[in-house]
Formats: structure tokens, C-alpha cells, sequence
């Protein structure tokens, strides 16, 4: 594998580590002590802070910022704009530094432009973030939601078509099965 590219305007501090074939683009800030996967893409103005962990194969779009707290798996999407908070009651004048909220994002979790994730929550694997939703309460797997505050109107297959609302438990697209528990989908193996 070849080693991490990283844009001659973008600053990588020390103690960073960053994973073969990871590409880092224009005007990047990567602290140090974040952790970034293989084969992952940070676009222009992404800022990824200390103790942040990043799996692989990560797509992460321009103009996001990854606070101190947030964990992404492996093959995230988050797309251009998209908000992380880290903090659920900022002031300016008081420090909350010891308060910061651990946010999860699963595998495969896709998150829409313009998205806003409020801290301490969860995203379940495959889960489907519409652009410019509110997620205010943590995401089921596979879930797709839109909205302000955002609401879930259906369920999407792993590879990304949205199943049918009738019937959940096979994907048109690809065949992969699923079976509906009450309110959570798991995939059959």
C-alpha cells in the first residue's frame, strides 16, 4: 500500500497517525493523537481533532469539522458541510472541556450534506442521514432519516437503495435479505 498523501497546505500535527492510501486535501488540520483508517478521503477544510478515531475507507467531505468525542467506523460517509457538536450546552464564557459527549457513527453510516449530529448519540451501521436533517435521538441501524428534528420514514439496504416500506426484508437492488424485528432490521446471513 502506498503511504498517506497529504496536500502541501494542509498541517498534520504531531502524533497524528494516519493510514496507508489515505488521501488529505486542501487546507486540512489534523491534530495530534486522531487516528485516521486506510483508504480514507478528506476533502478541502476538514479539521479532525485529538483523540478523534476514524476507521477505513472513510469518506469525509469538505467544510467538516470531527470534534474530540465523535468516532467514525469503517466506510462513513459524511458528506460536505455536515455538523458534529460535542458539547450539549456550550457557553463561550465557561469552559466545558471535561463535558465533551461521545458521539458513534457504525459501518457503512452514511450522513447527508448539511447534517447536523448532536453529541452523545449513536448511528447504527448502514444507517441513512438525509442532507440538512437534525439527528436530536440516537439511529437505528439501516434507518433512513430526514428532517428538523428528524424522524425515520423508512429503512436502506446496505448498498444504499432504500428498501420498500411495505415489505423490508429484501433489497430490489442487490437481494440482500433483512429481517424486521419490531423497530430494528437485521440483515440475514
Amino acid at each position: 500500500m502506498a503511504k498517506p498523501f497529504i496536500h502541501e497546505s494542509a498541517y498534520v500535527d504531531e502524533g497524528a497517525q494516519i493510514g496507508a492510501d489515505t488521501k488529505v486535501w486542501h487546507f486540512c488540520h489534523i491534530l495530534g493523537g486522531a487516528l485516521i483508517g486506510e483508504r480514507c478521503s478528506l476533502g478541502q477544510n476538514v479539521v479532525v481533532m485529538n483523540g478523534v478515531k476514524i476507521g477505513n475507507n472513510v469518506k469525509i467531505q469538505n467544510n467538516v469539522s470531527v470534534y474530540e468525542g465523535v468516532e467514525l467506523s469503517d466506510d462513513v460517509f459524511c458528506g460536505p458541510s455536515m455538523v458534529f457538536t460535542n458539547v450539549a450546552n456550550p457557553r463561550s464564557h465557561i469552559s466545558r472541556r471535561n463535558e465533551y459527549k461521545r458521539t458513534f457513527v457504525g459501518k457503512g453510516a452514511t450522513i447527508g450534506a448539511n447534517a447536523t449530529i448532536i453529541c452523545g448519540l449513536n448511528l447504527g451501521e448502514y444507517a441513512f442521514v438525509g442532507a440538512g436533517s437534525v439527528i436530536t435521538r440516537d439511529v437505528p441501524a439501516y434507518a433512513l432519516m430526514v428532517g428538523v428534528p428528524a424522524r425515520q420514514i423508512g429503512w436502506m439496504c446496505r448498498c444504499g437503495e432504500r428498501l420498500s416500506d411495505k415489505n423490508p426484508t429484501s433489497c430490489k437492488a442487490c437481494g440482500t435479505k433483512y429481517e424486521l424485528e419490531g423497530d430494528e432490521l437485521r440483515r440475514v446471513s
